[in-house]
């Protein structure tokens, strides 16, 4: 068989495959749809409640204005203190970033309060000649704080997660009636009497305070939600009006200066995750 013939038979053979070749689809890739991630909602938001322990709590000097027998005069308070022991709280907040978080909280407290004032001139109810004249005050006054609250996160380091912040608001703040109870004091004559030689009572005023607060502290991680914050609060309330004139139009025009606090907190943080 020539060589010509061959390349014709080899040519026949082949001619169906390469037919069928041509015929062939090719394959279709069908690509795959990303993966679904949920948008997580609350990421980011935060729940907080708070208890804390005041240790040390003061209060400016207390105005008023007396009738000394011929007009009106302005005096101070001798001594005047308040007294407090816990305080409460509560709000809300969001994380912008691992560094910064702030918050909006509503928190308050109660407390004592105690002056005394003292007059060169005899008690109005035992006016002996000679004698002085000094009165003892109590009231309770409450505050309801709303504050603005912005805190710088510093790292977290196995679990604990030291931090600075500070905020701003107002208070509401309540006094209750002023108390008064006069005594004579013995001076150039005797008294007649230790007991009180009076009483009276002055209506108590309020009204909203501008407020501050600066705070440290550190929060510890219970778990991926809850985070337990130990921390130190000072809060600085405006002072304003507090008791109005007695009865007898002796005293009144009361007036305050700054309530200071220093408080221990101890609270917990829910994040909404």
């Amino acid at each position: 068989m020539n060589l010509s013939l061959r390349i014709a038979l080899l040519l026949a053979a082949t001619a169906p495959l390469a037919a069928q070749a041509a015929d062939y689809d090719p394959p279709i890739f069908v690509e795959e749809a990303a993966e679904y991630v949920p948008v997580e909602v609350g990421s980011g938001w935060y729940l907080r409640g708070d208890v804390g322990y005041v240790f040390d709590s003061s209060i400016d000097g207390v105005d008023y204005t007396a009738f000394d027998g011929v007009g009106d005069v302005s005096a101070s308070f001798n001594s005047a203190s308040i007294d407090t022991d816990f305080t409460w709280g509560g709000g809300f907040g969001y994380r912008f970033t691992d560094y910064f978080r702030a918050d909006a909280t509503i928190d308050g407290f109660r407390a004592d309060f105690d002056g005394s004032t003292s007059s060169g001139v005899p008690c109005l109810a035992d006016p002996d000649v000679g004698t002085t004249c000094r009165s003892e005050n109590s009231s309770e006054v409450s505050a309801i704080s709303v504050m603005a609250n912005g805190y710088v996160d510093l790292g977290t380091y196995v679990g604990f997660t030291p931090y600075v912040g500070a905020g701003a608001g107002m208070s509401y703040v309540s006094w209750h009636d002023l108390n008064d109870r006069t005594y004579c004091v013995d001076g150039l004559a005797l008294c007649a009497s230790d007991d009180a030689v009076g009483s009276t009572s002055h209506g108590g005023e309020d009204g909203w305070r501008f407020t501050y607060a600066l705070m440290a502290g550190v929060a510890y991680d219970i778990s991926k939600n809850f985070k337990l914050d130990v921390g130190y609060k000072y809060r600085n309330i405006d002072g304003g009006d507090m008791f109005g004139w007695d009865s007898g139009d002796t005293f009144g025009d009361g007036t305050y200066g700054n309530i200071e606090t220093h408080e221990v907190r101890l609270g917990l943080r829910y994040e909404l995750w």
